[in-house]
């Protein structure tokens, strides 16, 4: 069993690029660069690496303008933003392959486009939801909200810069409008305030890094 560790929350997220500087360039341009890190890596990988970044906002027009923003600095669009039964959202792919949701539960504007992100949280696609609940929960955290075996979200630290939620793996990619399958490296490093660890999906913690944040 797992050495529980009760202060385990998020303290770091670091995108794994193979091109730093131009990473940097994009992250920058669409407004997120002080969320993540950024490390080199010439890991590869193929196909859905099995997890999303999404931003909540207020309102469509911030939506539209982020996702406006990262197609202007190089991003595909894999979901134009849309209404749905929810709210608004869009989802894009980075040049650097990683996937990022803009969404907001508004459906219409009460306001003027900003550039402010209520939240941000990272959504990892994981094969058994409950198994790997119960993983996270024997590593200390709490369960803020869950939804059977198909979505868990946990309580976030106050220092944590990003709440962390697994969905399961098909779920998510067909959220995300891509298919399910990939292999090879997630291209995701997770900064751990307690002891490193790898959870059932290969995802992988280690100590808190003290790597430059993307906007340095």
């Amino acid at each position: 069993m797992a050495t529980t560790a009760s202060n385990t929350s998020i303290a770091s997220v670091t995108l794994e690029v193979t091109d730093i500087e131009a990473a940097r360039r994009f992250y920058t341009a669409f407004g997120v660069d002080t969320y993540i890190r950024l490390r080199a890596s010439e890991a590869d990988s193929t196909g859905f690496r099995g997890f999303t970044l999404a931003l909540t906002v207020s309102r469509p027009a911030t939506v539209d303008g982020f996702v406006g923003t990262a197609v202007d600095a190089g991003a595909t669009v894999l979901k134009p933003a849309a209404k749905s039964l929810w709210g608004y959202g869009g989802v894009v792919e980075a040049p650097d392959g990683t996937i990022w949701k803009v969404a907001t539960s508004a459906k219409k504007d009460t306001g003027p486009a900003t550039r402010e992100i209520d939240e941000m949280v990272l959504l990892l696609g994981v094969e058994d939801v409950k198994a790997s609940k119960q993983f996270y929960v024997d590593r200390g955290l709490t369960v803020a909200k869950s939804f059977g075996g198909k979505y868990a979200e946990f309580a976030s630290g106050e220092s944590s810069p990003v709440k962390l939620a697994l969905y399961k793996r098909g779920g998510l990619a067909k959220d995300l409008g891509v298919p399910a399958d990939g292999s090879g490296s997630h291209g995701i490093v997770l900064g751990s305030t307690a002891d490193p660890f790898t959870d059932p999906d290969g995802f992988a913690w280690e100590a808190a890094p003290s790597l430059t944040p993307a906007s340095s």
